[in-house]
């Protein structure tokens, strides 16, 4: 099929919804069901949780990596309990266990950048999970340091990937109704993760060779999310790009769209599967998907914009402090008068709860309020203890109570902005087109500005001091408000399509 009859066909589609509607509501420019009604998203809950559910499993492996590394990394170092003769090792290579599997994600969404709209979202997951398992294993049966970084890097490459294609794969796939809270579900599967790595590295950290059987506990999960991946189906909304950029047989793929949707959606869809690929047809030849994405295209335009919207929400998400204030965590609750704080562990899984609580209250807010609403509102908050911890290490450090309030404060309005929402947004927010090389964009900048808030952190508080620091992250914190207010967009119940074509 050339591209003359594509055009056509699409055409055609365009015109047989655009009926539907009164002239008066069409404009000049004719937009497809842009100010309409969509047919509605019948689906089936049930159905809708499994679509989501896998992906998040990638997220799950990722969080913990970060709570079992911590535990992981004191059980190697031990004498009596590492089982290896390796065990004393210089802080640079405790390091590299640390930071491997973020040199790994860097290389992993780098990797995303060229494969993504090759391999699809399903596919890119799959890859995902084989590379978790791979990765757990070397490092699980790791006979010296080297073969356990390499383990870590594997591993890592398998989080790039996975934090790329599960947001990706659940906006496309998950009703407009929900889609929000799902991809927020998936950022409480991350703190979920990193609860459980505390806590089973803290069950296993006084066995031999405990470090182990840390790794090796992702093992399963990643084969149940490989296997779990492997029988969902493909995204029908890459089915339908492919389509439209004529990869494909028309037909043939506009067939699998709608079967990928009754799939998707379960027996409630009924009858309108057709009719609901036709709309997205039409609507993605609106926006002229049919185009393919070229790398100069990335920054200019609606794309450019795109990505200025997601890049800086992301950025701001690392540099406005989190990892720092986390770090000070331990001597604030001691300070206050919490004797068993002395435990970082236990200070961890606290903390891991109380984020669980609040990114919980986004999952069950997102839809109803918005994205903005909870972006601006949690990073005001944010704002606000960021200056009451700098003020308290500065002036008031006989009110350790308030550094506790104000730790608390901060962690909690996180997790309602920052946290879910970023990784929500850069998942809408890029067109269908460039969403695979916008987004892997995207998680190259999170992961990079998360290796360059760790590794300048211990520095920049030796040449500041901590008051002065948190001042400095109450600062970019208030620009991030701005950036906030004047240039991210709701899309609050809107589909993808929708808003490609009103907020870029």
């Amino acid at each position: 099929m050339n591209k003359h009859d594509l055009k056509i066909i699409l055409t055609k589609e365009s015109d047989r919804i655009l009926i539907h509607k009164k002239p008066s509501e069409i404009g000049d420019t004719q937009e497809p069901l842009l100010h309409g009604v969509h047919n509605s998203e019948n689906y089936s809950l049930i159905a809708a949780i499994l679509p989501f559910l896998f992906p998040a499993l990638g997220g799950l492996l990722y969080g913990y990596d970060i709570g079992a590394t911590s535990c992981a990394t004191i059980s190697v170092e031990s004498a009596t309990l590492s089982g290896v003769s390796w065990y004393n090792l210089s802080s640079v290579e405790i390091g590299l266990i640390t930071s491997g599997s973020l040199y790994g994600a860097l290389i992993g969404s780098l990797m995303a950048f060229n494969i993504a709209d090759f391999l699809g979202r399903r596919r890119e997951l799959i890859l995902a999970a084989l590379l978790y398992l791979l990765g757990a294993l070397v490092t699980a049966v790791a006979p010296n340091l080297p073969v356990m970084v390499i383990g870590r890097l594997v591993y890592g490459i398998g989080i790039g990937l996975a934090m790329h294609a599960a947001p990706m794969y659940i906006a496309e796939t998950a009703p407009s109704a929900i889609r929000g809270r799902l991809i927020s579900l998936k950022e409480f599967f991350i703190v979920l993760g990193m609860v459980a790595g505390y806590g089973i590295g803290s069950l296993l950290v006084d066995i031999v060779a405990g470090w182990r059987y840390m790794y090796g506990v992702s093992a399963p999960l990643a084969i149940i999310m490989g296997i779990g991946m492997w029988w969902l189906p493909a995204s029908p909304r890459w089915m339908l790009l492919r389509a439209i950029q004529g990869r494909g047989n028309m037909n043939e793929l506009k067939e699998t769209a709608i079967s990928c949707l009754c799939r998707l959606r379960g027996r409630a869809i009924g009858d309108s599967a057709p009719e609901q690929v036709d709309e997205m047809l039409a609507e993605l030849a609106y926006v002229g998907d049919e185009k393919e994405a070229t790398l100069g295209e990335m920054f200019h335009g609606k794309c450019l914009k795109a990505l200025v919207i997601g890049a800086g929400l992301v950025l701001f998400q690392q540099i406005t402090g989190q990892p720092s204030v986390l770090y000070y965590a331990a001597s604030i609750f001691q300070s206050a008068g919490f004797s068993e704080a002395s435990d970082a562990t236990r200070v961890s899984i606290l903390l891991g709860a109380f984020k669980l609580i609040m990114t919980g209250a986004a999952v069950l807010l997102v839809d109803r309020l918005g994205r903005r609403p909870l972006l601006l509102g949690g990073v005001t908050g944010m704002v606000i203890s960021l200056f009451l911890l700098g003020s308290y290490y500065l002036f008031f450090d006989n009110a350790p109570v308030a550094a506790v309030v104000a730790l608390l404060l901060y962690v909690g309005c996180y997790q309602i902005s920052f946290g879910p929402i970023g990784w929500l947004m850069i998942s809408e927010i890029f067109p269908l087109r460039l969403r695979g090389r916008g987004l892997s964009i995207a998680v190259l900048v999170n992961f990079a500005a998360n290796a360059l808030v760790t590794f300048a952190f211990s520095p920049l508080k030796a040449l500041l001091g901590a008051g002065i620091l948190f001042y400095v992250f109450g600062a970019i914190a208030v620009a991030s408000l701005v950036f906030i207010f004047f240039i991210v967009p709701e899309t609050k119940g809107l589909t993808l399509e929708e808003i490609e074509a009103k907020c870029l």
